[in-house]
């Protein structure tokens, strides 16, 4: 687990890109707000979390699942980390801020990742205090 990084995941360089391509400039891991969220647009007052699927138990994705060795420390584990990233969305929306999470599984899907740029533009200028990019799911 000491290898796992916390910050310049794979899927928060490609959310970085993206948002980058679609013009926008942004600030990394802000400390001094609630979860040091992985981007931020400090005019915009918009937070992005580049989650992975599996840390934080993405609900409904083929990644989030515990494993079959030591589940009760791994369900502990990931169940925490859920309850953390609640806790911090709930202090930035009460502080104003919009937050939006881009989950792992949205970066390995052709079809989402090849809009990316325009679903991240999208959702910045709209008016949702709390938004989600994921995986398309199967119909």
């Amino acid at each position: 687990m000491s290898g796992i990084l916390g910050k310049n995941t794979k899927p928060e360089m490609i959310v970085r890109r993206a948002l980058f391509a679609a013009g926008y400039r942004f600030r990394l891991h802000r400390r001094d707000l609630p979860g040091a969220p992985d981007i931020v647009l400090p005019g915009r007052k918009v937070a992005i979390f580049a989650h992975g699927c599996f840390w934080h138990m993405h609900s409904g994705c083929k990644n989030a699942k515990v494993p079959s060795t030591r589940p009760g420390f791994w369900r502990d584990k990931l169940h925490g980390n859920v309850a953390r990233d609640m806790r911090a969305i709930d202090a930035l929306l009460a502080d104003g801020w919009r937050v939006l999470t881009v989950w792992e599984c949205a970066t390995r899907d052709q079809t989402v990742f090849d809009r990316l740029s325009e679903s991240l533009a999208q959702w910045i200028e709209g008016w949702e205090q709390r938004g989600e990019i994921r995986a398309s799911q199967p119909a």
